[in-house]
């Protein structure tokens, strides 16, 4: 009990410090762009997509597609209802929502949990320079559903568990129905001094 009450004070000092410390008009406007880019997957699919149409790319694609499908069952299908936990403009009529509220329950937050299913994939596949971009995406689109006042911390923070696990399930499931589960969308690249190909990884 002590643990939970802990946890619930951090949550909300912490959107409470967002919303009086941090918030701008410029930034609420980046934020909400982020969070529109993370709505149902959007950007994340379009990225898989993308990866999809170009040959030596499909397996990062279609792991990628497949971490999110994977996720969007463990996260909005199981531990929303499993959970329950009410949005945080719910229970704190002081916290100032700026978008349109949610109807779902709050844990965990599916905007965060697609998207570190995504990066993790895209981390194993992509050039360390993209993936680290990836993980720059993931965590602003994690952080937006804080700033505009839609989820607690620790339905993000918790989250990235849950990503890590979609990614690592789906890349076991293609690893099963193919042998290159490690060619990297650098193989399609030029070589480049000091690192190896894709083929000699």
């Amino acid at each position: 009990m002590i643990t939970i009450f802990a946890l619930n004070n951090f949550d909300i000092g912490v959107l409470y410090l967002i919303q009086d410390s941090l918030r701008s008009p410029i930034l609420t406007s980046f934020l909400e762009f982020m969070t529109d880019l993370g709505n149902n997957g959007y950007v994340w699919i379009a990225l898989a997509v993308l990866l999809m149409t170009i040959r030596k790319c499909r397996k990062a694609g279609l792991t990628t597609m497949l971490a999110l499908v994977i996720n969007v069952i463990l996260a909005n299908g199981i531990l929303k209802h499993l959970v329950q936990r009410p949005r945080p403009f719910d229970t704190y009529g002081g916290l100032q929502v700026l978008i349109h509220r949610p109807a779902d329950w709050s844990f965990p937050s599916g905007h965060a949990s697609a998207s570190f299913a995504a990066a993790f994939v895209l981390y194993h596949y992509l050039p360390k320079k993209f993936s680290i971009v990836m993980f720059v995406l993931a965590a602003l689109i994690s952080f937006s559903r804080l700033y505009l006042g839609v989820h607690y911390p620790t339905d993000v923070f918790a989250v990235v568990f849950v990503g890590y696990f979609s990614a690592w399930l789906s890349e076991k499931i293609t690893g099963f129905f193919g042998k290159d589960t490690g060619t990297k969308v650098t193989a399609i690249m030029a070589k480049r001094p000091g690192r190896k190909s894709a083929e000699n990884a």
